[in-house]
């Protein structure tokens, strides 16, 4: 079946795949999608840009960036999708669990650090703050890095 042409293709392939039209224009743009121009000058799919949307939604779900999606899915088949195992695809990939490795280890660090700073604010308890008084706007405010310790965290929470 092919997905309707004309200046309502955009809509009937969003509909079949769940991803709004907006998102389909930047997957054209990336190279993750391809269209035709019909005669107006309106995108035309064919029935296999389902099953493409359908890859580049598994492979944004996988944490693969646009770029690394457009190098992969020439490997691509089926749905899910499955991979062909050449050495440079591996090679990609691992490059970027690798850096979804280092994104896990720094959001723990900011995890734990925040906890530092729950834990020491619950010792201290509640005491009389400028930023909580009566009439006083409240704006975020905070550290702008990671924090070292919790002696750090007691000395900003503290003084």
């Amino acid at each position: 079946m092919k997905v309707k042409r004309g200046r309502d293709a955009d809509r009937e392939l969003s509909r079949r795949t769940g991803v709004n039209t907006h998102q389909l224009r930047y997957y054209e743009a990336q190279g993750l999608l391809e269209a035709d121009r019909g005669t107006s000058g309106y995108r035309e799919y064919g029935e296999s840009a389902v099953l493409r949307v359908k890859q580049v939604r598994h492979l944004i779900g996988a944490g693969l960036s646009s770029e690394d999606i457009a190098y992969l899915l020439p490997c691509a088949e089926g749905e899910a999708p499955e991979l062909i195992g050449y050495p440079e695809l591996l090679a990609a990939m691992r490059s970027r669990l690798r850096r979804l490795d280092e994104q896990v280890e720094q959001l723990a660090r900011s995890r734990n650090a925040l906890a530092d700073y729950i834990d020491v604010a619950e010792r201290i308890g509640r005491q009389s703050c400028p930023l909580f008084e009566e009439g006083v706007a409240l704006e975020p405010a905070g550290p702008t890095g990671p924090v070292e310790s919790v002696e750090s965290v007691e000395s900003v929470v503290c003084a």
